[in-house]
């Protein structure tokens, strides 16, 4: 074991560092190594460890003969090319949770500062000020807060502050009733949220449709005087409506410690405005969560070298081997069908039924079944969801999961058929695997289709008319936006059709609600297919 060679590219606490070398590993410490030394290093080792600064791109995980792991000492992977690392069989692995706390405290201790102007009063005195009339705060008691995804950042936020003895209410379409009840939460949809709520704070990830979530015509539906947070992902906030907001007033005051662009460029408009307080994305930055993190990673390196124990992993899941290989391209397309429904529908989820048809269902099922609610939740939680901590996810949040074998396959060899239950509403989608391979969804409702599940997508309900099509590739011909592939599925003629189309990158604001106003369209979902395995 002694064998096993770790370079660790990121700072990491001594403790993690002392878990690694009492295993028997060799452990090389080389932080701030610039791509070119990082390329020509990384061919010597069997693991390695990053937090945020290191870019592990694809070209370095080529370069990479004998590496078997990558962890991250922390929770996101934006700077981890993992489909890359899968389909060089290497194992990427973080520790979703660790931060937690930390992050949740940030956004408590961000909306103290920002409701008693704590920066402003501290920069007054220290230019010798005594300004007492000038900072009027406001008291949190009996304030309303809304919380937009309650994850488990979001989820430990809303219990510090019902502590504060404030009412909160949150948006989330994934939150089963039931256990918001339990949290004490009351569960409302965004525009109710964006009325009530006297301070805001967004708890989500950052994908095509929270992008720009917060902009200007959510804050004209907010009460004048409101408060927004953003400890999450920039760019959930749109900077420029919010900027014209806080100036104008209408929103009373803002704190953010993540940015559309890091780091934030020093002639940024926000940072003029006396009303808007700011942090360099340090809302993880506390030696306990620190220590967490390099302490909770390690364990999984030394457990997965010594035990085979693949704790943590976003990209494998917990099974022999030698059935991952047949596995595999069910995974992907598990994981697919779970990453569309949780795109394509909202209410609280209370139920997920996996029917296994065919083929398939002659397999060990269970890891597809994680693989389907790791799909079906990572696009609503901030935190990370892997197929470890997806069934955990899927009971803290009330939801209930069953599995089904048998059934009609009917033309196919394999069908994975996913039915949500939303409290008053049914949906389902089903795949297949093409010459036991590549992926297809081949229902969505009760639409008959052929989806290839990758990239970008558009999927318009709209009534069976002349023209829709015409008009919506008109749109897009007019923003320069190449469409990829296109198909049309109906129930019947006259009544609902489904368009999907396929583009070969996210559509630029504004060409979504251009779509949205057309004649006969019912609605508009985007769909981005590009994450997962």
């Amino acid at each position: 074991m002694g064998a096993m060679k770790i370079l660790v590219s990121d700072s990491l606490s001594k403790q993690g560092l002392e878990i690694l070398v009492k295993a028997g590993f060799t452990v090389d410490v080389k932080t701030q190594l610039p791509k070119e030394e990082l390329l020509t290093l990384i061919p010597n080792y069997d693991a390695l460890i990053v937090r945020s600064a290191t870019k592990v791109t694809a070209d370095v995980i080529a370069a990479a003969d004998r590496l078997k792991v990558i962890g991250r000492a922390g929770s996101g992977l934006d700077n981890v090319d993992t489909p890359a690392a899968t389909r060089r069989g290497i194992v990427v692995m973080n520790t979703p949770g660790g931060n937690t706390v930390t992050t949740a405290e940030h956004t408590m201790a961000m909306i103290f500062a920002m409701t008693r102007r704590i920066p402003q009063a501290t920069a007054s005195m220290k230019a010798g000020k005594w300004e007492k009339d000038r900072f009027m705060g406001v008291e949190l008691y009996n304030k309303t807060l809304g919380v937009i995804g309650i994850g488990q950042i979001g989820g430990y936020l809303a219990k510090l502050s019902q502590g504060l003895s404030m009412s909160v209410i949150a948006y989330d379409p994934y939150l089963a009733t039931e256990r918001a009840r339990e949290m004490g939460v009351e569960v409302v949809d965004l525009p109710e949220l964006f009325r009530r709520a006297d301070l805001i704070s967004v708890h989500t990830p950052l994908t095509a449709e929270t992008r720009s979530l917060i902009n200007a015509a959510a804050i004209a539906q907010m009460k004048a005087g409101v408060m927004i947070v953003n400890c999450a992902r920039g760019g959930i906030v749109h900077e420029a409506d919010l900027y014209e907001a806080l100036k104008s007033k209408r929103v009373a005051a803002a704190a953010f410690d993540v940015f559309e662009e890091e780091p934030i460029k020093p002639d940024h408009p926000l940072l003029t405005l006396e009303n808007f307080i700011s942090t360099p994305h340090i809302g993880a930055s506390t030696g306990e969560a620190q220590e967490n993190v390099a302490v909770g990673i390690a364990e999984q390196i030394v457990d997965y070298f010594t035990k085979g124990l693949a704790r943590g992993a976003v990209n494998v899941p917990s099974v022999p081997a030698e059935l991952l290989p047949r596995l595999q391209p069910y995974l992907n397309l598990a994981e697919k069908i779970g990453l569309l429904q949780a795109q394509l529908y909202e209410g609280g989820l209370e139920r997920v039924t996996v029917e296994y048809s065919g083929e398939v269902a002659t397999l060990a099922v269970a890891p597809l079944t994680i693989a389907v609610l790791k799909g079906l939740l990572t696009p609503i939680l901030e935190d990370a969801v892997n197929f470890v901590n997806a069934p955990i996810v899927a009971k803290e949040r009330g939801i209930e999961v069953k599995e089904v074998k048998g059934g009609d396959a009917g033309d196919f060899t394999s069908v994975i058929r996913v039915r949500i239950e939303t409290g008053k509403q049914t949906h389902h989608v089903a795949g297949t695997l093409y010459s036991r391979k590549d992926p297809r969804i081949i229902e969505i409702d009760k639409f008959q289709v052929e989806v290839v599940p990758e990239g970008h997508m558009m999927l318009i309900l709209n009534q069976d008319r002349p023209g829709v099509i015409g008009a919506v590739g008109q749109v897009l011909g007019d923003h320069q936006i190449n469409i990829a592939r296109m198909q049309c599925s109906r129930e019947e003629r006259g009544g609902h059709a489904l368009l999907i189309i396929g583009l070969d990158a996210p559509l630029p604001e504004g060409v979504l609600s251009t779509i949205k106003r057309g004649k006969y369209i019912l609605s508009v979902k985007l769909v981005d297919l590009s994450k997962g395995v």
